[in-house]
């Protein structure tokens, strides 16, 4: 089954508080256990990679249960029931959510001030697809919003640059190598990274700055239609054979086809495919052709701070 939105989680993290004081970090597998999600539903992670999403809807669930009245928090990473918490376990309601939750007062004055959707955008949400606010916690909405506006970058990217010069796309390896670390600086590289003349081959590139060993380098701005197939990806590999090279990069602004992807499996060369996306990725990952257009930053509570000797 799908991993339950927070809404769907604030009964079982209730009932679980009514047997005794909990930690969000001791009741993930418990809850995982009792809707019967599979081994990968359990560690999925949000999209920045940096916490599970089961984890995560469970401490929103138990966060916006603690706004309304039903858990308190005992002691530090604790939580436990309170009376209005069984007061409203003995309902035997079916399903918990911010509906019920909006019957105390406080959690209705929390709620406006902290600018959740109206129905109107929850109906707009639904007609086209999208998933609700409503079903997703604060911290998902901000990933989505993030990633879909990273994917919409790197489609504008792989745009610009096809509308670029072949010398313009050379120049921006040149760039992207650098920043990653490699060729040991602009001069160094543009001197190396360049027509060779070998088959092939476009360029080489230092691995490190001391030059003990090197990366070859092809790169070919096809359009997104036009994927590479294993006869390139072939001609390259023994182009590297013929330097007696060990390590090559295949750069396009395209995709690889499934059989050039297989072909490079198992080469005694170690050779990486670098395609559209990833290029783009790694061109906003390391600033190259981007810059910053606003920083926001989200704070966690301190619970260090408040703890007292």
């Amino acid at each position: 089954m799908a991993i339950p939105d927070y809404q769907t989680l604030m009964l079982p993290v209730l009932k679980l508080a009514d047997e005794g004081e909990q930690r969000v970090a001791d009741v993930v597998d418990l809850i995982a256990d009792r809707v019967g999600l599979t081994g990968e539903e359990r560690q999925k992670l949000l999209p920045s990679g940096r916490q599970r999403v089961l984890h995560n809807r469970i401490h929103w669930a138990k966060f916006y249960l603690t706004k309304a009245g039903f858990l308190t928090s005992p002691g530090r990473g604790l939580f436990a029931i309170t009376q209005a918490g069984r007061e409203l376990l003995a309902e035997n309601l079916a399903r918990i959510d911010v509906s019920i939750l909006m019957r105390q007062p406080g959690f209705r004055e929390f709620y406006r001030n902290e600018g959740v959707e109206d129905s109107s955008n929850a109906a707009d949400a639904a007609a086209t697809g999208a998933a609700s606010p409503g079903t997703i916690t604060p911290e998902e909405q901000i990933e989505t919003a993030y990633q879909t506006l990273e994917a919409t970058l790197r489609g504008d990217l792989l745009d610009r640059i096809a509308k670029n010069s072949p010398t313009f796309f050379e120049q921006l390896i040149v760039d992207l190598l650098v920043a990653m670390g490699y060729g040991g600086s602009h001069k160094n590289a543009a001197a190396q990274l360049g027509r060779s003349g070998d088959g092939g081959v476009d360029g080489v590139i230092n691995e490190d700055r001391l030059g003990l060993d090197r990366v070859y380098i092809q790169a070919k701005r096809y359009a997104a239609t036009n994927a590479v197939g294993r006869p390139d990806v072939q001609a390259f590999v023994g182009s590297l054979v013929g330097l007696g090279a060990t390590k090559g990069v295949f750069v396009t602004t395209s995709t690889f086809s499934g059989q050039a992807h297989d072909f490079v499996k198992h080469l005694s060369q170690r050779v990486v495919l670098l395609d559209g996306e990833s290029l783009a990725g790694l061109m906003i990952e390391h600033g190259i052709g981007v810059r910053t257009s606003r920083t926001v930053e989200f704070r966690r509570l301190d619970e260090d701070f408040f703890e007292e000797a």
